[in-house]
């Protein structure tokens, strides 16, 4: 163990310990501090249900404050009074109160004959039951100069058989208002900080779960958080409608055996123990109580809790077991605070299950402590869940050092790997943009020797032998001029894409189609950022289209052409119609160029339609651009 371990185990320690003596100190005689106030350490008892108080000559008993009954019987005992004399020596200008750390059923406080004050008890449409402390003023003129009689009815609370009164302190407001105090934080302030803190702490960890469902130790804890908020708020929820109270009951018992039950499960996790068997057995042993209870009605309650319950100390032992046998396991300082904290945890739980059921054997073992009716268990298990959020954001903390160690290693890597593939890219990228020049001149250059230089080794032949007249050379020449216009649209520079090629292209056919008396329509439909289409792909559409064109002028005897140039996601589509008679499909005709047509479509990996109708004929090639661009 480091010493930083130390330290902070020390520190968990000291906390414990302000957390126990803060809480024992709520237990001092208040007449030890102010000579003033009265501390009766005994009165007279009166087992009676009337609602005023009884009369002096009753069979009035003389017990020992506080009062407890150190075998609870099957048979519910009923309200009682408790008669208290105490004097007061001289009149006081401060004003005089009396302080009932707990009355859980509520009752009345009588002086000398008259109510003086009164806390509420359950009623056939209200169950109650008062955590809180009560400190309640005594009227002035009610008070006599020395002997004075206090009387106070006290009623057990819903769900108990015994009836337990405090010892009572009476003495100057001022004076009582410090013990008051204290118990109000520790019983009811300290409870209300618990389910808000709870309900925050686990709507942020089960977040967390819900996005790393691996992570099972935060789900854990979150569950137990939730638990454990809803159990306290046994100290905060005290009335209950009555059609609601049984419901109530079931949920708390549920939420007592739920943390337990997930607090073993998160040790043993914790520890790297898996068992499944073992944990489907903690399970069902948490389904028992609260379906016995449902079963049982809320009459089977005392007997469900003191059985059932009870159950749970072995399975806290379990828990103190296991996470021992992680300290040896891992020899860690983080596994050596688990089983201190929750032999803690577990030890109060013992405790307040014996306050709460054998107060004979807490009796033989610290006289006078059971009746103090502090229970100990809440501030144990907000101690133990501290730790499982410390423990928790320690591993959470390591996690994410390891992983910038890793993610520092891994950026170095990545780093070196991307300079060396970078070089290789720019490597690569040139020796492409070679071989796609190298393949764009040759077949340029080969268009250009099957197309250009056939038509002009052939008008030579022709020439040679005196197979063509003026006019029929002159028509060569124009067609080679063509051709030679449309490979250099074609390889014209960089800036000028396939809108400005094919733009210069119909600009030069706008004069031939209307002298032919041939109304047109272009339209281009490119978007402007458009990907860039490599040369030879422009001189097939080009040439496609002057077939097209050439079709409409010299056969289909049309009054209007329509030419569409579209770009839809990675399609490149180019319509050419009119409303002439139709292409001829003689040899040398039209019929021939349809061919060609088609085989260029094919070369640039796309289709090529050819529709006639009454109407007149359309042409519709369509290419994908990522072919084109190769």
């Amino acid at each position: 163990m480091t010493w930083s371990g130390l330290q902070r185990l020390l520190l968990a320690l000291i906390a414990l310990v302000i957390v126990g003596g803060t809480a024992a100190a709520s237990t001092r005689s208040i007449g030890q501090a102010d000579e003033s106030v009265a501390s009766p350490q005994h009165a007279l008892r009166l087992n009676a249900s009337q609602l005023t108080p009884p009369a002096p000559d009753a069979p009035w008993q003389s017990v020992e404050l506080p009062s407890v009954a150190p075998h609870p019987g099957a048979v519910p005992q009923g309200p009682a009074w408790f008669r208290i004399d105490f004097r007061r020596e001289s009149a006081s200008p401060r004003p005089w109160a009396v302080y009932l750390p707990y009355l859980y059923g509520g009752g009345q406080v009588w002086l000398n004959g008259q109510q003086v004050a009164s806390v509420p008890e359950s009623t056939p449409q209200l169950r109650v039951r008062w955590e809180r402390p009560h400190l309640l003023p005594l009227p002035d003129n009610m008070l006599r100069d020395g002997a004075n009689e206090l009387m106070v009815r006290a009623v057990p609370a819903q769900g108990e058989h015994s009836l337990r009164f405090p010892r009572v302190d009476i003495g100057p407001l001022v004076a009582l208002n410090e013990a008051n105090d204290r118990r109000e934080f520790w019983v009811r302030t300290t409870p209300q900080l618990t389910v808000l803190a709870c309900l925050i702490v686990s709507a942020f960890v089960l977040f967390i779960w819900w996005r790393r469902p691996r992570e099972v130790l935060y789900g854990l804890f979150g569950l137990a958080t939730v638990f454990w908020g809803i159990r306290t708020l046994t100290f905060v929820i005290e009335a209950v409608p009555v059609e609601r109270w049984h419901l109530w009951r079931l949920v708390y018992l549920a939420a007592t055996g739920g943390f337990v039950v997930v607090m073993a499960l998160f040790a043993m996790r914790f520890a790297g123990l898996r068992h499944r068997g073992l944990e489907y057995a903690l399970a069902a042993y948490w389904l028992i109580g609260p379906a016995w209870l449902l079963l049982a009605g809320p009459a089977g309650e005392p007997l469900v809790n003191r059985v059932w319950s009870g159950g749970l100390i072995p399975i806290g032992s379990g828990i103190i077991a296991v996470s021992f046998w992680a300290v040896w396991r891992q020899r860690t300082w983080a596994s050596a605070v688990m089983p201190i904290v929750l032999t803690l945890a577990t030890l109060a739980g013992v405790h307040d299950y014996l306050i709460a059921w054998d107060t004979a054997l807490v009796e033989r073992l610290l006289p006078g402590w059971s009746g103090h009716r502090l229970f100990m268990l809440h501030h144990a298990a907000n101690l133990l869940l501290l730790t499982m959020g410390a423990l928790l954001s320690l591993r959470f903390t390591r996690a994410l050092a390891s992983l910038e160690q890793l993610n520092a290693s891994l950026e170095s890597r990545v780093a070196d790997r991307e300079r060396t593939l970078s070089e290789n890219y720019l490597r690569l990228a040139a020796l492409e943009r070679q071989n796609a020049a190298a393949e764009e001149r040759q077949l340029i250059m080969r268009e250009i020797h099957d197309g250009l230089g056939s038509k002009l080794f052939t008008s030579l032949s022709r020439v040679e032998r005196g197979d063509m007249d003026r006019t029929q050379i002159e028509e060569s020449l124009r067609a080679c001029i063509a051709d030679m216009r449309l490979a250099l649209d074609a390889l014209a520079p960089e800036d000028h894409d396939l809108r400005t090629a094919l733009g210069d292209f119909l600009f030069r056919w706008q004069g031939e189609l209307e002298a032919a008396g041939v109304r047109t329509s272009w339209t281009i439909d490119m978007p402007e950022d458009a990907a860039g289409v490599p040369p030879h792909t422009t001189l097939q559409i080009l040439r496609i289209a002057q077939e097209a064109l050439t079709n409409v002028v010299k056969h289909a005897q049309a009054r209007q052409v329509k030419l569409r140039l579209q770009q839809a996601g990675g399609l490149l589509r180019l319509e050419i119609q009119d409303d002439g008679l139709g292409a001829g499909t003689g040899p040398g005709g039209q019929g021939r160029g349809v061919v060609n047509m088609h085989a260029r479509a094919q070369r640039l990996g796309g289709t090529f339609e050819l529709r006639r109708d009454a109407h007149g004929t359309c042409v519709v090639l369509s290419a994908p651009l990522a072919s084109s661009a190769a």
